[in-house]
């Protein structure tokens, strides 16, 4: 009896060391393909001999599929189990990111990077739900820590690998990647996880996945094409806000109204998975806004390289890495909403620092406020992510954890597109403002065509002194979005005061 009692917590803890590994490779994987091919565009797009606006169609097919397909997780889960779901996932997702490496033209990159999307849909919520079933309930911080390395730091480092694997090999190798995290992941998942329950009596709402399936793939049309489309001025943008409007419209209506609906509505009477919701989406836009600017700001203004980018980028994961660890450390000692509260002020502090940056901001500079702005996300995420389903009726996981990560990947969409919209109003209006300054009565102007700097009675003195009106306007079009950036982060902090208290506390 013993014996029995010795062998069977070292069976039990090499189980759950072997389920996180696998786990986690799969996450990272599908986190890391969010971005990774953002860098590799260009090459793709001369490799292949196509257009700007065609070849975008590589990241939107992705994205559409993935948030199209993540809210069916919950029910495939139990209509098949969701050991079987994950590995078919897996499968799919690696074979789809060979034939992407292995496409010879646009129309078949474009087709397998929707496959990518459609089987890559479920990899990041199953992660989350098995990781919540296999550890016990005072452990799930420490579980949520280890999850959100991979969810947080993957879209982070994804352009720095992109840019080193298609600078020194091919932008193929960006797809390639993925393939031994796959098969790893994928046999660790097969010997040791175990298989859940089926519900066979469960119904599929066919009618209710059509309606939110083409509201969501209608909204990621509209965020991701509407800034090259100019918007509601195309009637394409126009019908696609417009479908959003209606279908989504008509699912909330459905899911109140059926006996069996797609997404169970009872689940949202939750509060603290309510707010987390709020709070994951307000997260999402943080999240990839900020890194959806800097790396043109660095390129554009200040002449950095694709790979120096990376470089000085990627420490931002460090302190998403740091934070967790600390997080997953004190999870069952200090109250999730300290840790929150402290991420939201730690990115307030970043963003405000950001707005003043120049254009002879130091690297240092940039790598200092981007680590304190991923320590903050770090402090966020995790504590969000245990106190978010502290109180949720376990029956709900699946559903719920496909909601926490469509929720999060809405977020980043939204966030991207108002931050490149907003960027390209404000150049246009700064550029108005500071032209009103360039007369032939300004002092500063005349004492510098006196010393030749420039000769606005030229074509070429016009056009230089337009270009450097031009950087500047930019450079301040920068500086208020992420000032915008920091009123929407301080806007989330009375949000904290609607949570609950932590998981323990929860509990009692």
């Amino acid at each position: 009896m013993a014996v029995t009692q010795s062998v069977q917590p070292k069976d039990a803890s090499t189980t759950r060391i072997m389920i996180t590994i696998s786990v986690m490779l799969a996450t990272i994987m599908q986190a890391l393909d969010t971005t990774i091919a953002n860098v590799a565009l260009p090459h793709m797009r001369g490799a292949m001999g196509t257009t700007q606006d065609q070849i975008s169609w590589v990241l939107t097919s992705y994205i559409v599929a993935a948030a199209i397909c993540m809210p069916l997780t919950g029910v495939l889960a139990a209509k098949i189990g969701r050991k079987r779901l994950f590995m078919w996932s897996i499968v799919g997702f690696t074979v789809s990111s060979i034939l992407c490496g292995a496409a010879q033209s646009l129309d078949q990159i474009v087709f397998f990077r929707l496959l990518q999307g459609v089987f890559g849909a479920s990899l990041v919520p199953l992660s989350q739900s098995v990781l919540l079933d296999t550890y016990p309930k005072e452990k799930h911080g420490s579980a949520m820590a280890m999850w959100g390395v991979g969810v947080m730091v993957g879209p982070i480092l994804g352009p720095y690998l992109g840019g080193l694997l298609t600078e020194y090999y091919s932008w193929r190798w960006v797809f390639y990647i993925n393939v031994p995290f796959g098969i790893i992941a994928w046999l660790g998942l097969a010997g040791f996880l175990d298989e859940s329950k089926l519900d066979k009596k469960r119904r599929f709402d066919l009618y209710g996945f059509v309606l939110l399936g083409v509201a969501i793939g209608s909204l990621q049309m509209m965020l991701d094409r509407g800034e090259s489309q100019s918007w509601f001025d195309s009637l394409e943008v126009t019908i696609e806000g417009l479908l959003a409007l209606v279908c989504g419209y008509m699912f909330l209506v459905h899911i109140f109204t059926h006996d069996q609906p797609f997404i169970e509505p009872k689940m949202f009477r939750d509060r603290n998975f309510s707010i987390g919701m709020v709070f994951i989406f307000i997260v999402g836009i943080i999240l990839l806004s900020s890194m959806a600017l800097l790396p043109p700001f660095m390129s554009s203004l200040m002449g950095y390289p694709v790979v120096d980018i990376g470089a000085i980028l990627a420490p931002r994961g460090f302190g998403t890495m740091a934070a967790m660890i600390i997080v997953g450390r004190f999870a069952n000692k200090v109250d999730a909403r300290y840790f929150i509260t402290l991420g939201l002020v730690l990115i307030t502090f970043s963003m405000w620092e950001m707005t003043l940056f120049t254009t002879e901001v130091t690297a240092w500079d940039i790598i200092r406020t981007g680590m304190v702005q991923g320590m903050g996300l770090g402090f966020i995420f995790v504590p969000l992510s245990t106190i978010s389903f502290a109180t949720l009726d376990p029956k709900y996981r699946n559903e719920g954890t496909a909601m926490f990560s469509l929720l999060r990947n809405i977020g980043s969409s939204i966030g991207i597109s108002v931050v490149t919209t907003y960027l390209a109003q404000r150049t246009q209006i700064n550029h108005a403002a500071f032209a009103d300054y360039i007369t032939p009565f300004s002092v500063p102007l005349q004492m510098a065509q006196e010393q030749g700097s420039y000769n606005i009675t030229t074509t070429a003195g016009l056009a230089a002194m337009n270009a450097v009106v031009n950087g500047q306007a930019a450079t301040l079009a920068y500086l208020q979005d992420f000032r915008l950036m920091m009123w929407v982060t301080i806007a989330a902090l009375p949000l904290v005061l609607l949570l609950k208290g932590s998981a323990k506390k929860a509990k009692s």
